[in-house]
């Protein structure tokens, strides 16, 4: 149980180290584009070798494969919706200020709109509908003994920068420091809670039982790939982003296979 609460107090405690470092540091957009880059190819890694793998390898293509569509569908709905309340909390301006901003928003792609608006809300929920069955596959790894050091690795690597990136987002969105620290922390104790019930009741479940929220996860981070993290990356870093997405892909797949 402790080393359970360790490893998920160490591969959440990325999440509060971003959300602190993007709440109050105003980095250069290709910084935070690069870094979001970086962490999109380390979930690709995590994805395609910890997450849809195992799913596959306890359950079958069948179950694998129903999972990975369910958290693409559930991801995808849950992305229009925070799309929806980000239009709600914009900033606005009154008088003839809020008729230009309305006037130039009307003339700005629907791309910019989705990832000046709920990116970092989307990151949040992309965060959490994967974050929840790869911690538990943290904590199985934990109670079968079969080490995660890797796992941890590429959790705590992915994590920052999309807390990071995040937390941005819902400062330039106008919400409150304490809104935004608050709201990952949370975060941050609903994951490090996972690694625990993983490594406690989970770890002696049937493979099959694991196998369904595992590819709902990876279905989750594919869908936040294709939806959020890698169109914002490459709008405010341009091709230049192709390069860290390798880079997070390759460190990843080295500390997957270590």
């Amino acid at each position: 149980m402790g080393e359970a609460l360790l490893f998920g107090a160490i591969g959440s405690s990325a999440l509060v180290l971003g959300a602190l470092v993007g709440g109050w540091v105003q980095i250069p957009k290709r910084v935070l584009a690069a870094m979001l880059a970086f962490a999109s190819g380390a979930l690709i890694t995590a994805l395609a070798f910890e997450l849809f793998e195992d799913s596959y390898e306890q359950g079958g293509i069948w179950r694998a494969g129903l999972g990975l569509l369910a958290g693409a569908v559930v991801f995808t709905l849950l992305s229009q919706w925070l799309d929806r309340i980000a239009e709600g909390h914009r900033p606005q301006d009154h008088g003839s200020e809020k008729l230009d901003t309305d006037a130039a928003a009307a003339e700005k792609p629907a791309s910019s709109a989705s990832v000046k608006g709920a990116a970092g809300l989307a990151l949040l929920a992309a965060v959490t509908l994967d974050g929840v069955p790869e911690n538990l596959a943290l904590g199985v790894s934990l109670g079968e003994g079969t080490g995660g050091l890797a796992l941890l690795a590429a959790i705590f690597v992915s994590n920052f920068p999309e807390s990071l990136v995040g937390s941005a987002s819902m400062r330039a969105q106008g919400r409150s420091h304490r809104f935004i620290v608050g709201t990952w922390t949370v975060c941050a104790i609903l994951l490090t809670a996972a690694v625990v019930v993983g490594a406690g009741p989970l770890s002696r479940a049937e493979p099959e039982t694991l196998s369904m929220p595992l590819a709902f996860a990876a279905g989750a981070v594919l869908a936040s790939l294709a939806d959020t993290l890698m169109p914002e990356a490459y709008e405010n870093g341009g091709p230049t982003v192709a390069l860290s997405t390798a880079a997070g892909f390759v460190l990843s797949f080295v500390l997957a296979t270590l």
